[in-house]
């Protein structure tokens, strides 16, 4: 039997005809001819191969096959009541799950307090947030895996044309130094003074320590000379060896905030220089994209972005297609892929 007995139309006349006890209150009831309701019991009846009524007496009687039909038949037009609510529920975002990829250092610093705000706003709406290298979390937005993302890397170029790529705001690498450090007293260092320190640092092959020599470099600044006594594979890592004086670092101001606030590390501005890379919000245009998903781009991402940044989320990915950037990253993260 490939295609279906029966129709939820005909089970919702079965049930009347059940509830009411005769055909033509069971028409009235659902607004339809007597015939009608009539023919479309014989057809049920010929489909199934099976009396469903015994018309013997004054009342419309079930057959022991007709009552297995009501009992199935109320569980499915109950399911399909179910179904109707929790999609509109979806569209009414009470229900449903938004799941948001990142990248290392956005999805440790900025993401929780994204998501922890929705949250609040929507509590109903269950939240799954997903943290790996650059490359695998723009291959998880091409896959559907995830709703959206924001990266701080550089999106594989081979995956230009299949993603919504729109630059969401800027990240400033701050330089951070021991509180006790000498240029801690200082406003702002040179140019120069920056050889006079030991650099904590991410490994060469990591995003954010590319974006930081590609900056300097820009200000003639030879980043050859820069003594890096220590490289480490995590922020966090790197943040407490710069607290127990073991050097400077640059890292992304959202991962600082804390530390600054209790005045356990010193952000040292350089004369001259700002270090800082673009952050990526990227989506998959040939799939759909849900009410949480829009509501998440909407009404939290704008409150996140930095000051001058104008961002609609919503608009055609037309115009933002040829910001890929051709480059390939290295999908293990125990280097850290950070951004």
């Amino acid at each position: 039997m490939s295609d279906l007995p029966f129709t939820l139309d005909q089970l919702r006349i079965l049930k009347a005809i059940a509830q009411e006890g005769s055909f033509k209150r069971a028409a009235d009831s659902l607004y339809v001819s007597q015939p009608a309701v009539s023919l479309q019991v014989q057809n049920l009846e010929r489909q199934l191969d099976v009396p469903l009524f015994d018309r013997g007496g004054r009342r419309a009687q079930l057959t022991e096959a007709g009552h297995l039909l009501l009992s199935y038949g109320e569980k499915i037009l109950s399911l399909c009541q179910e179904t109707c609510r929790a999609i509109e529920d979806l569209q009414n975002l009470q229900g449903g799950t938004l799941i948001v990829g990142a990248s290392q250092t956005t999805g440790t610093y900025l993401l929780p307090r994204m998501i922890g705000l929705f949250r609040q706003k929507y509590p109903d709406v269950a939240v799954q947030l997903h943290v790996h290298s650059t490359r695998r979390t723009a291959w998880s937005v091409v896959n559907g895996q995830v709703d959206l993302a924001i990266i701080g890397g550089e999106i594989p170029g081979e995956l230009g044309e299949s993603l919504e790529i729109i630059p969401y705001s800027d990240d400033e690498l701050a330089l951070i130094l021991p509180v006790f450090h000498p240029f801690g007293k200082l406003e702002t260092i040179h140019k120069e003074d920056l050889y006079k320190l030991q650099f904590i640092a991410l490994d060469s092959q990591s995003t954010i320590r590319k974006v930081i020599d590609q900056v300097l470099a820009r200000h003639d600044i030879d980043t050859r000379r820069l003594k890096v006594e220590m490289e480490l594979n995590s922020i966090e890592a790197i943040k407490n060896a710069v607290q127990s004086g073991l050097g400077a670092a640059f890292v992304s101001t959202s991962a600082i905030a804390k530390e600054l606030q209790m005045d356990v590390l010193h952000c040292a501005p350089i004369e001259g220089v700002v270090v800082k890379r673009t952050l990526w919000l990227i989506f998959n245009p040939n799939r759909y994209r849900s009410k949480a998903a829009e509501a998440f781009s909407r009404e939290i991402l704008p409150q996140f972005a930095a000051p001058g940044w104008n961002i609609d989320v919503l608009k055609s990915s037309q115009n933002h297609k040829s910001l890929a950037i051709n480059t390939t990253l290295d999908l293990d993260t125990s280097h850290s892929d950070e951004s």
